[in-house]
């Protein structure tokens, strides 16, 4: 007898099933909803992230808070578009986000490899509706597999260079503050004796939940220039040297309720081409390399200039990789005091 073997272990009638298949990139986790969450009819992607907010958001804290996820999960449910191959809204541990770079690129692999898009050689091109706009992705395709993506991010500009703000705790913080699909402030971890590794990881949270809360409370305006829904700040981004001759910098984000992506950031790394073309740091078309928190790393390059309302914009491509880590029917018994998740830091 194989005491291994589940018999009789099904969910009752009356328990909401939702399937996933779990992935990461560049070691930040997504868990992509495929099955079981209700969807409109008719609807765009801001729709949906409305309808999800207002009506479902049980769901998310769920899917994304222990037990079956974490204080650092991350998520997305994949929608219908009239305007792209499909559409997406992401999600974490506080709500939902504009953009998601690390998501996008882990997306795209699966859509090809489950047969969504048509595989072609040497490279497959897929179109995702993100709350921030349409995004382009490439899929480098050798032998059949998925072996890296990149994608054009949409327009990101400079709001404002070297702002200055009293922090309590930190003292006087030196800011940008930058769009890539998302608002973000940009700070040297250097400038507050931090280091973009893992021995200041608590430490660059409290900073970041930190700084953020210290610009939102002082009354900084931060206006999409055709998008209420987009207008707010999401995350601190720490910015550093590396110690690695083949990589040009680190980036640790620090973003919702003070998650840390474990990625270098695919919205963040836009916004920060942004602030190196309006500072002449760097020009189009040459690959800059960003290492994260754990050494993984995504490439970007500035497209190209662009008029963006009333900004100078750049058009980014982030590059990465995705992997597999598992797939889920996750079910949420009425009567588990724990449905609704929960959250330790």
């Amino acid at each position: 007898m194989d005491n291994r073997k589940l018999k009789g272990i099904e969910p009752n009638d009356n328990w909401v099933k939702i399937k996933t298949i779990d992935m990461h990139t560049g070691g930040e986790p997504l868990r992509v909803i495929l099955e079981g969450y209700p969807l409109l009819k008719e609807a765009t992607v801001l729709d949906h992230r409305n309808y999800f907010k207002k009506n479902l958001d049980h769901l998310r804290q769920s899917l994304m808070l222990e037990p079956r996820g974490h204080a650092d999960m991350y998520g997305v449910v994949v929608v219908p578009s009239k305007r792209a191959d499909f559409g997406v809204v992401f999600m974490h541990n506080e709500g939902y986000s504009t953009m998601c770079g690390h998501a996008t690129i882990a997306i795209a692999k699966l859509a090809i490899d489950s047969g969504w898009i048509v595989k072609v050689e040497p490279q497959t091109k897929v179109l995702i509706e993100a709350p921030c706009g349409i995004l382009t992705a490439y899929a480098e395709v050798v032998d059949q597999q998925v072996v890296s993506v990149q994608f054009e991010n949409v327009p990101s500009f400079v709001v404002a260079l070297d702002q200055v703000l009293e922090i309590p705790g930190l003292g006087s913080v030196r800011y940008d503050l930058a769009y890539g699909g998302a608002f973000y402030a940009f700070v040297n971890a250097i400038d507050l004796g931090l280091k973009c590794d893992s021995s200041h990881y608590q430490k660059l949270i409290e900073a970041g939940v930190a700084i953020k809360q210290g610009i939102i409370t002082s009354g900084v305006a931060l206006t999409h220039p055709y998008e209420d829904d987009l207008s707010f700040l999401y995350g601190t981004i720490f910015i550093a040297s590396s110690e690695h001759a083949q990589v040009d910098s680190c980036n640790v984000c620090v973003f919702a309720n003070g998650q840390l992506d474990r990625s270098p950031t695919g919205s963040g790394v836009s916004a920060r081409l942004a602030l190196h073309h309006a500072r002449k740091e760097w020009g189009e078309n040459h690959w800059m390399t960003i290492e994260s928190i754990i050494g993984t790393q995504f490439k970007c390059q500035i497209k190209e200039s662009v008029k963006f309302s009333k900004y100078e914009a750049v058009i980014p491509i982030v590059q990465g990789q995705a992997f597999y880590t598992g797939r889920h029917e996750f079910w949420l018994d009425p009567k588990d005091p724990l449905v609704a998740g929960f959250e330790l830091r």
